[in-house]
């Protein structure tokens, strides 16, 4: 396979380069961060009041960490470190408190932005001769405007289709010639059963490539998405505090996700203690971007679980790769005491090939012991007068999901169609238990 680089000098850089470039970056970022209300008391107690207190990346160890609280807490200017003129544009992420996470961005971050996402589409072989069509949520959402301007970078046609509406997205598909999408796992897998209901054929459209993010998704998954439409899919990762997209993408080689390590400090670290891991444990992934002026953010609990492969990419980049998102702390379910992550379940069921492309996890009480029920799509024509084949088909689920989370729940089939579907980030957990409990 022959690779290609948007920025070959930066992309295959030494690590000895890339550690000095980190280190210079690093302390300018921390420099702007004393800017901010918020760092300038947060650093200043731990004894950092002057960027030339950073003297090595591994100094990075003293500064406290950040998480999505201390954001919240810091609204609406509190990690603004640019004077309001130089901002020009904004972005939030809702939470459940009310109270936004936002960053603001100077005319040179965006463009910063803009180029780490090239990179990424880049990286994947695209070129300017494709047709890029953004299946995301536009506004205050990052991943819309993200891929919108890293698609222009690259010098692709850009069609904004946004989500939603999946005829309409069908026709401009067809009507433009579209090479490539970008769309959340959940919604390309709804996009493939309105095309089968509709009898559009995938490979009579011009489409072959698509990158699926916002939300953790199965490697069966990702095979599933590819074997019905046709076309190679590339993972993607990145979150709204550290620009949004752009953050670690896969090449061509689709081997683990490249992180930007000239444009995002990378730490894993053990969830409980956080404390540095080993290459090569599972731990959360800590950032600190030092790519950003008007909203620097040092070492970012993501609460995102994954690690870093230890060998070498065959591409040739230097960045190291992080595996496959596994799951969030956040999202980890409590059942019985058993811990349970939902990518876990979907793992299981999407490798199944009787298994449609929607399913749903439903947690409740059931008197002082909590019941998990795993609702399944399948094909219509397993409800037929013979109940011995949908019985079956339970039972083979509900053993494997046994053997791999050591839970034993119940299983609902259910008809293609039948189960809600989000054209954004997914929902696929519906936990009703009391929030104290």
């Amino acid at each position: 396979m022959t690779f290609q680089y948007w920025d070959k000098n930066k992309e295959c850089i030494s690590r000895e380069d890339l550690e000095a470039q980190q280190l210079k970056a690093l302390k300018e970022t921390v420099g702007r961060a004393l800017l901010t209300p918020f760092y300038k008391e947060r650093l200043g107690g731990v004894g950092i009041t002057s960027a030339d207190d950073i003297e090595s990346v591994s100094d990075i160890s003293k500064i406290p960490f950040t998480t999505k609280d201390d954001l919240r807490a810091a609204f609406p200017y509190g990690m603004l470190a640019s004077p309001l003129d130089e901002v020009v544009r904004m972005h939030a992420s809702s939470g459940t408190t009310g109270i936004p996470t936002v960053i603001y961005l100077s005319r040179q971050d965006v463009a910063r932005w803009a180029d780490y996402v090239a990179r990424c589409i880049y990286g994947t072989g695209c070129t300017k001769s494709d047709v890029f069509q953004n299946m995301i949520t536009y506004g205050l959402f990052t991943g819309g405007l993200g891929f919108h301007y890293g698609a222009e970078e690259v010098g692709m046609m850009v069609i904004p289709s946004g989500s939603g509406n999946t005829t309409k997205q069908f026709k401009l598909m067809k009507d433009f010639g579209t090479t490539v999408v970008h769309a959340t796992p959940s919604f390309l897998l709804h996009v493939q059963s309105k095309m089968e209901e509709e009898g559009v054929d995938p490979r009579s459209l011009k489409l072959k490539k698509a990158f699926a993010g916002a939300e953790p998704y199965s490697e069966d998954t990702r095979r599933k998405i590819e074997a019905m439409l046709g076309i190679d899919v590339y993972n993607s990762y990145g979150l709204s505090e550290m620009n949004g997209p752009g953050v670690a993408f896969e090449c061509q080689a689709k081997d683990g996700m490249h992180v930007w390590e000239d444009g995002y400090l990378t730490e894993i670290v053990d969830r409980d203690t956080l404390k540095p891991l080993p290459a090569g444990e599972t731990g959360e992934i800590v950032f600190t971007i030092l790519c950003r002026t008007a909203t620097p953010i040092l070492r970012y609990r993501t609460r995102d679980l994954s690690s870093f492969y230890t060998e070498p990419c065959v591409c040739g980049r230097t960045h190291r790769r992080l595996r496959r998102i596994t799951g969030r702390t956040d999202d980890m379910l409590i059942i019985n005491g058993v811990n349970v992550f939902p990518s876990q379940i979907e793992e299981v069921v999407m490798a199944m090939k009787e298994v449609g492309n929607n399913y749903l996890i439903v947690v409740e009480k059931d008197g002082s012991l909590d019941k998990l029920t795993v609702k399944v799509e399948v094909g219509s024509s397993i409800f037929a007068d013979d109940a011995r084949p949908l019985n079956a088909l339970k039972e083979k689920i509900r053993k494997t999901l046994q053997a791999s989370i050591t839970i034993n729940p119940r299983v609902e089939l259910h008809q293609g169609g039948a189960l809600p579907v989000s054209e954004g980030k997914a929902k696929r957990v519906h936990d009703t238990r009391p929030k104290d409990v």
